[in-house]
């Protein structure tokens, strides 16, 4: 499970995981649950069916990255049918407009069958009695609900104290719950991204739900050594203005091209300054989770799928897919 606050990234983090696990032959599954069609935009894809759809190839060892878009109405309709064999009823319960009822006015049934079909996916195997994916990724929803988003079948499990619905919530927490199940954040080097991470790995933790590793989106470089970083915020118009004079671009008379450039520099030096040391501060913070943290670069060209396929080679270089 790949969660994070809105912005930071999730859903490219979780397609690069994906990629990265997909190495030497392996078959991925990456699943999306929230309806956005993020996946098929990143890939440069169409909108994903409601199947399972193979959408990129690993570099290096030739392993597959197969996708699918959870819609919640087709998975009612085949858990009536996997459980209650209703067949051509359940698609005369569609036309009727009560599976989309049932959807809407029950969210916590429509989280019931999004991580249902993500686990069954985890628990298929094929004639051989191998499991048809090494992996299965799920983008999955924002750090602010994730926690209830998983823990809703533990919920249904107590309400339900038999029967078929019951024991799908158990295999389903089975499933979550197990040592093969981590759920990754996403986040940011700000504040408010790096709270929502230590609130929602809080959250987690709380509900017996297996917490991953914290990966670090969007990491700008640094520009300025430490002793520029440390006198970056003075005021040294004077000493900018003469190394601009000496470095060709202009004298430093008041109003040349070396003066007009001070102020800008200035700025831009002092913004860069302040920016690292909020960065320091939320290592800080996040170092005090107690979780492995990975760091990924900022891509200044945006993302596309070259971008995604560095990323991949990044996770894999830092062992964040191992």
């Amino acid at each position: 499970m790949v969660s994070g606050k809105g912005g930071t990234g999730k859903t490219t983090v979780a397609a690069a995981l994906a990629l990265a696990l997909a190495r030497e032959g392996g078959r991925t599954l990456l699943v999306e649950v929230e309806g956005r069609q993020g996946l098929a935009q990143l890939f440069g894809a169409e909108a994903l069916p409601y199947e399972e759809r193979k959408i990129a190839v690993a570099p290096g060892g030739g392993g597959e990255v197969y996708a699918l878009a959870i819609d919640a109405e087709r998975a009612l309709l085949d858990y009536l049918q996997m459980f209650y064999k209703l067949g051509s009823a359940g698609r005369a319960l569609k036309k009727l407009g009560a599976i989309d009822f049932a959807t809407t006015i029950a969210p916590g049934l429509r989280d019931v069958l999004l991580t249902g079909k993500a686990c069954e996916a985890v628990r298929r195997k094929d004639k051989a009695g191998r499991y048809v994916y090494d992996h299965v990724i799920m983008d999955a929803p924002p750090t602010g609900r994730i926690t209830r988003f998983l823990n809703v079948n533990d919920e249904v499990a107590g309400l339900a104290r038999f029967g078929p619905i019951h024991n799908q919530a158990q295999a389903v927490m089975k499933v979550l719950k197990s040592p093969e199940t981590a759920v990754h954040l996403v986040t940011l080097l700000e504040e408010m991204p790096v709270q929502e991470t230590a609130d929602g790995i809080e959250e987690l933790r709380a509900a017996g739900l297996p917490v991953g590793r914290v990966v670090v989106n969007m990491v700008r470089p640094h520009h300025l050594d430490e002793d520029t970083l440390r006198t970056a915020a003075g005021d040294h118009r004077a000493e900018v203005a003469k190394s601009l004079s000496r470095a060709g671009l202009g004298g430093a008379r008041r109003g040349g091209l070396a003066e007009r450039l001070v102020d800008p520099l200035l700025t831009q030096a002092a913004e860069h300054a302040g920016r690292v040391e909020l960065e320091r501060a939320q290592r800080t913070v996040l170092a005090g989770l107690d979780l492995p943290t990975y760091e990924l670069p900022l891509l200044g060209a945006g993302m596309d799928l070259a971008g995604l396929y560095a990323l991949a080679k990044e996770l894999r270089k830092q062992s964040v897919a191992e």
